[in-house]
C-alpha cells in the first residue's frame, strides 16, 4: 500500500513538473531548427547537438530565450509548493501513525485542502 501511495505521488509530481521544463526546451528546439535551416546530414546533426546545449545562445533571438527561461522559473514554483505540502502531509500521517485506508483518506484530504 505504501508503494502504491508513493508511486501515485511520484507520478503526480512528474506530471505537474514536466510541462514546465518542456516549454523552455521546445522553444530552444524551435530556435535551433530555424538556425539549422539549409543544413543536412552530419552537419545538421553536429550543429543541433551544439545548439541544444545549455550554454549556447541563439543568434538574433535574445528576447525569446529570456522568455523561455522565465517561464519554467514561474511554473516551477507550483510543484515546489505541492512538494512541501506532500512532505507536511506525510509527516502528519506518520505522527498520527496512520496506515492503510485511514492513511490514504487522510493524505487525500490533506493534499486537497
Amino acid at each position: 500500500m505504501k508503494k502504491l501511495i508513493a508511486l501515485a505521488c511520484l507520478s503526480f509530481a512528474v506530471a505537474v513538473s514536466a510541462p514546465a521544463f518542456a516549454g523552455a526546451q521546445q522553444e530552444k528546439m524551435k530556435g535551433c531548427n530555424k538556425e539549422a535551416k539549409g543544413m543536412k546530414g552530419d552537419e545538421r546533426k553536429a550543429f543541433m547537438g551544439k545548439c541544444l546545449k545549455k550554454d549556447y545562445v541563439l543568434k538574433g533571438d535574445t528576447a525569446p530565450a529570456a522568455k523561455a527561461e522565465a517561464k519554467p522559473a514561474a511554473s516551477a514554483a507550483a510543484p515546489v509548493k505541492q512538494q512541501d505540502k506532500m512532505k507536511t502531509c506525510n509527516a502528519d500521517a506518520k505522527t498520527k501513525a496512520l496506515k492503510g485506508a485511514e492513511r490514504k483518506a487522510f493524505m487525500s484530504s490533506c493534499l486537497k485542502g
